[in-house]
């Protein structure tokens, strides 16, 4: 499923942004750790859905990959849960979850002229010094 973005969702008491996701997780409660489901996150909170649902109020962790979290469930509706984190995430963990990452630099391109040398394998490199001695040329060692 792709990411939505996020959202200002000023709804009741909702001020930080939300992102929609369907990511694994997991819950540590009281009876034990449960497989979760990762339907929206946001700094302050996030919502779950579990086949094992804890009772309001209860102190539990919220885990996906790196990022541990100690929260309290706010809500229970129709097998999903609200979580309240006990401290809002840093927006970087948040990015992580939701998959953007920082962009891959592009490729610095390369202005000089073609070389025989230029992308060639340490043996290919090899043959090809020895043609350009054969044939009277000066190929550098290395790549250029």
């Amino acid at each position: 499923m792709g990411v939505e973005p996020f959202e200002n969702n000023v709804t009741g008491q909702r001020s930080a942004k939300r992102a929609r996701v369907l990511l694994a997780a997991k819950l540590h409660t009281p009876a034990g750790v449960v497989d979760a489901r990762l339907r929206d996150l946001s700094r302050k909170g996030a919502l779950i859905e579990c086949g094992v649902l804890p009772e309001v109020g209860m102190a539990v962790v919220f885990e996906r990959g790196e990022t541990r979290v100690a929260a309290t469930v706010a809500w229970i509706a129709n097998g999903r849960i609200g979580l309240e984190f006990d401290h809002a995430i840093h927006e970087n963990e948040l990015l992580i979850h939701i998959g953007r990452t920082e962009r891959a630099k592009p490729a610095t391109p390369y202005f000089g002229r073609p070389g025989i040398m230029r992308g060639m394998s340490a043996r290919d490199r090899r043959v090809a010094q020895a043609w350009s001695v054969a044939v009277g040329l000066n190929l550098p060692d290395k790549e250029s």
